[in-house]
């Protein structure tokens, strides 16, 4: 049985933390950017805690309203180190970072925090250009849980995968996708965790959307994210959407800006090649944490499992996010694709690795395998030829299976199991 609550330690190793250490080493100003209460707050206090890093929060009311009121002396009155939590909350500070960073441009000077996209966020983005280092941080991937080495993208672009014996029940599988990745979720269970998960959604609504963006109707935001966990892994419709809302494409657009800035949402665009033609070049829409979308949704892992249909859109989504925590700590860039054409051949996630390397990944519930399930991935991997660095078909199975050139069915465990 999966236990997530026997799993959160107060001392984590998260995939970014090499990288983060790396960019305090050479850049004045780093932040650390994931959605509230993904553990950014612990990192940077556990990296921080050694070099003697002061902390400011800016949840307090008392520090924000004495930045408001006077950010230059409070720039100036800064230690030589300090981190500044959830800084997307004062704005009009980084002006005033800014000039003394240009003034003394020491590395590592400013560890920030925040929950907010600060690259859709004009004001924070234009003053730190070129200042300022972007580390993503994610809820816990499953290797971070099981403190595993992420070995999975390495093995699937080599087109290499070991042999494995023995495979979860589908209801494990369901569990795992029901927890999610939140740090405070996973320390309970059951009914206790979505009452936590909807807690912290009706908290980001009511508290954290009117520092972003002016909303009139915020019970909105709530519905349009309930909405988007039913059609997570499918591809974007704003018609659909503000059809079912009673909106006009503007709003409904607007509101999944929102929600996409809030590292709540993610548009997963379409991959293209000159090679193929007749693509479908019209993004997936993911959920960026399933433990949010089942607690929305009310359900848990037998009632996940149970369901076919939405248990296989769950944990496609699952799967890209659980490939994009461990992608955040790889010393090679990943980029995110979806791959569909209009004659129904299809690749859930395509993902490059640097500027030539490209690899893909199709994500099956069932333990049953078939030629046709490879049809998407064959199309890629000839259309691409050299590039095509391997395909992995995810599978309920027991072992990994090759399936031609560069081709294997994988067990889905092995994204965060190490082989036995």
């Amino acid at each position: 049985m999966y236990n997530s609550t026997a799993m959160i330690e107060t001392d984590y190793t998260r995939h970014v933390e090499p990288r983060l250490k790396e960019a305090l080493a050479d850049s004045p100003v780093v932040l650390i950017q994931g959605a509230r209460q993904c553990g950014k707050t612990t990192l940077a206090q556990m990296v921080g805690r050694t070099a003697g890093y002061e902390y400011i929060s800016f949840d307090d009311d008392g520090v924000r309203k004495s930045v408001e009121e006077d950010p230059v002396g409070f720039a100036n009155a800064l230690s030589e180190r300090v981190i500044l939590d959830e800084a997307q909350r004062v704005p009009w500070l980084f002006s005033s970072i800014k000039l003394m960073v240009d003034r003394n441009r020491a590395a590592g000077r400013f560890l920030l925090t925040g929950s907010v996209n600060v690259l859709q966020v004009r004001q924070i983005a234009d003053s730190l250009a070129g200042r300022m280092e972007i580390i993503d941080l994610h809820p816990f991937s499953q290797c971070e849980l099981a403190q595993t080495a992420p070995t999975f993208l390495d093995s699937l672009f080599a087109a290499t995968f070991q042999a494995r014996r023995g495979r979860p029940a589908r209801e494990q599988i369901a569990d795992r996708v029901v927890a999610g990745g939140y740090p405070a979720a996973l320390q309970r269970s059951g009914k206790r965790r979505t009452a936590w998960y909807n807690g912290y959604i009706r908290a980001l609504v009511q508290h954290d959307v009117p520092d972003v963006a002016a909303i009139r109707s915020p019970e909105n935001l709530s519905r349009l994210l309930l909405m988007a966990a039913t059609q997570t892994a499918r591809l974007l419709s704003v018609n659909g959407l503000a059809t079912s809302f009673q909106l006009s494409r503007t709003a409904v657009r607007d509101y999944l800006f929102l929600l996409e800035k809030m590292f709540l949402l993610e548009r997963l665009p379409a991959w293209y090649s000159n090679r193929l033609q007749s693509l479908i070049k019209k993004p997936k829409l993911h959920v960026s944490d399933t433990g949010i979308a089942c607690a929305l949704m009310k359900l848990n892992g037998a009632a996940l499992a149970y369901d076919g249909s939405m248990f296989g859109h769950m944990l496609e989504s699952f799967v890209l996010q659980e490939l994009r925590r461990q992608a955040s700590g790889h010393e090679e860039p990943h980029t995110f694709y979806h791959y569909r054409d209009k004659g129904g051949a299809e690749v859930d996630i395509v993902i490059e690795r640097g500027a030539m390397a490209l690899a893909g990944v199709e994500v099956k519930a069932s333990a049953t395998l078939k030629k046709s399930d490879f049809r998407g991935l064959r199309k890629l991997r000839d259309a691409t030829g050299e590039r095509f660095a391997g395909g992995a078909l995810l599978y309920n199975g027991e072992r990994p299976l090759p399936f031609g050139d560069r081709l294997y069915a994988v067990p889905l465990q092995m994204l965060w199991e190490m082989p036995t």
